[in-house]
């Protein structure tokens, strides 16, 4: 049985995640959006409530294309709301739906939505070397900065804490712990985007 990181406990969902999703860089600007609305939505709850919805939070959300998002309306937010599948807070629903008009806005600009996040790392994830979970920060100086850039923007549930929790799922940093075996696989893919 390989040794990996403790968050995932005993659930073979989270384990799943861990083992094959969580801290592999990812460049698409779609994925990235639908990565961010999650990490908005876990606010206040735990990343593995989210997890279980996922696969009904694409179903509902059109598969998290932001362009179909953009055009959402009062009776999108109300089919939303009535959706026991996902977590039904309006205020993160009409987030979601401020997020994509925001993300359509940014990919009409001309570094686009990925660049201008990995921007923020260089292009290029940062492999941290980590032993134990209380070392692993809650947010930092560049969690902060982007969660300000994209506040500014218009995007909401976005503070420094949700944005680092982002940047570690999108592999902006590979905080596996050393003694993880995904660590080292996981470094072997933080190759820049333009790479």
């Amino acid at each position: 049985m390989p040794h990996r990181c403790p968050w995932p406990g005993e659930d073979p969902l989270y384990i799943a995640y861990h083992d094959t999703d969580w801290g592999v860089p990812e460049y698409d600007d779609r994925a990235l959006y639908e990565k961010l609305v999650l990490d908005g939505f876990q606010a206040g709850l735990s990343w593995i409530t989210i997890l279980r919805k996922r696969e009904n939070f694409r179903e509902a959300f059109d598969r998290f294309d932001p362009q179909a998002i953009a055009r959402y309306g009062e009776a999108d937010i109300d089919r939303l709301l009535a959706n026991s599948g996902i977590v039904r807070s309006r205020a993160k629903i009409e987030a979601a739906i401020q997020g994509a008009r925001v993300w359509c806005d940014i990919q009409d600009s001309p570094r686009g939505f990925s660049q201008r996040l990995w921007d923020f790392v260089d292009g290029a994830p940062a492999t941290h070397h980590y032993a134990s979970m209380a070392e692993v920060p809650a947010q930092t100086p560049t969690s902060q900065a982007m969660s300000k850039e994209l506040k500014s923007l218009g995007f909401k549930f976005c503070g420094p804490v949700i944005v680092y929790a982002f940047m570690q799922a999108v592999g902006m940093v590979n905080d596996h712990l050393t003694g993880c075996f995904r660590h080292e696989e996981v470094a072997r893919l933080n190759t820049p985007a333009s790479a």
